[in-house]
């Protein structure tokens, strides 16, 4: 990790801190224990003194949005968040199939966790530029939810693909069914990711490895997916 990049790991889930000359921008806001761990971690950092100054969502699950309303109305921060989650940030998404069990279990966790409902400042669609940091484009990855996108810097060559994949050491798979709207188009992403010029990945569900690891990880699960959908044609 550079110098004004923090990976904060929550409960099952990593989120990021960016610094540059204006403040620090969040990129989601964690799980359980979230807002703790952010604290802790700009404190060791030395960064607790500077002022957050946008959150930016990657997408309306609550593992990733449990704390954004909370430290936006702390802190004064603007929103950033994908237009087609909207109803994830008012607390009431629609789930599909197997999906319908995330539902049940969101909607028994919003209450017993503490979400807080919030309106985004920024509403962002595929293509959308944030100038922060190095500058952050806005890339569409269909299949998780509606609305699931990951950030892209050009100047830096590294891609926030947030659940696109998850990469725990030698444990690389997609999302599962029961966490995704449309399964069937996240091979599609993961292309879409990989078509980018990059040096590195970071994903929201992952271990400590260095972006340039996790981005070995994406290429290697990419090949399998490929040999697979080779090796279903071949049977045809």
């Amino acid at each position: 990790m550079s110098e004004d990049l923090l990976q904060i790991r929550s409960f099952g889930v990593n989120f990021y801190v960016l610094r540059d000359s204006d403040g620090l921008y969040l990129i989601d806001g964690g799980f359980i224990g979230g807002r703790h761990q952010l604290r802790r971690a700009l404190k060791k950092r030395g960064w607790d003194g500077e002022r957050i100054v946008g959150i930016i969502v990657t997408h309306g699950h609550l593992d990733h949005i449990l704390n954004v309303g909370r430290i936006a109305e702390e802190t004064g921060a603007w929103i950033a968040a994908p237009r087609l989650d909207a109803a994830h940030y008012e607390g009431c998404p629609t789930y599909h199939g197997v999906a319908r069990m995330t539902g049940c279990l969101e909607w028994i966790g919003r209450p017993l966790f503490g979400f807080r409902k919030f309106s985004p400042t920024i509403l962002l669609d595929d293509g959308d530029y944030l100038d922060i940091w190095d500058g952050l484009k806005v890339v569409h990855l269909r299949g998780h939810t509606a609305g699931h996108s990951g950030f892209y810097c050009e100047r830096r060559k590294l891609l926030f693909c947030a659940d696109l994949f998850a990469s725990y050491g030698d444990l690389l798979h997609l999302p599962p069914a029961i966490f995704n709207r449309s399964g069937a188009d996240i091979p599609s992403s993961v292309a879409t990711a990989l078509e980018l010029d990059l040096v590195g990945v970071l994903p929201n569900h992952g271990d400590r490895a260095l972006p340039q690891v996790h981005l070995e990880r994406l290429v290697a699960l990419k090949r399998g997916i490929d040999g697979e959908h080779h090796a279903d044609g071949a049977g045809r």
